[in-house]
Formats: structure tokens, C-alpha cells, sequence
């Protein structure tokens, strides 16, 4: 996801994707404790996301006031 993407979202639309991918990241980690996951750089990836996506959310606010 990049960060023109977001920038096109309104902003329940970023709340919810930082939403649903913390619960992603949480459940992958949870999982990555007991067993291998068949795809450990997906964690980095969902990471650097939600960063994305929170840093256009500040922006955000900081313009608004």
C-alpha cells in the first residue's frame, strides 16, 4: 500500500484498515510463537502499513487543527 493510496481514502476508511491490519499483525505474531509461518515477511510488510497509515492520519490532523 502506498501512500498516495491512502491519501485518497476518507478517513473512517483509515481507521478501519489500521483496524483490521493490527489485528492481523497480532494474530500472525500470536501464531508465529507456536509454529512457522509460511510467509514471516508479511509481519514486516503489515507493520510498515499501519506506520503508513498512521503518519497520513497525523498529517491529517495536523492540517485540520
Amino acid at each position: 500500500m502506498k501512500a498516495n493510496e491512502i491519501r485518497e481514502m476518507i478517513d473512517s476508511d483509515v481507521v478501519a484498515k489500521i483496524n483490521e491490519l493490527e489485528e492481523e499483525r497480532f494474530r500472525l505474531t500470536f501464531r508465529s510463537g507456536t509454529e512457522t509461518l509460511e510467509n514471516p515477511l508479511r509481519l514486516r510488510y503489515i507493520r510498515r502499513d499501519i506506520a503508513r497509515l498512521k503518519t497520513v492520519q497525523n498529517e491529517r490532523k495536523q492540517t485540520n487543527g
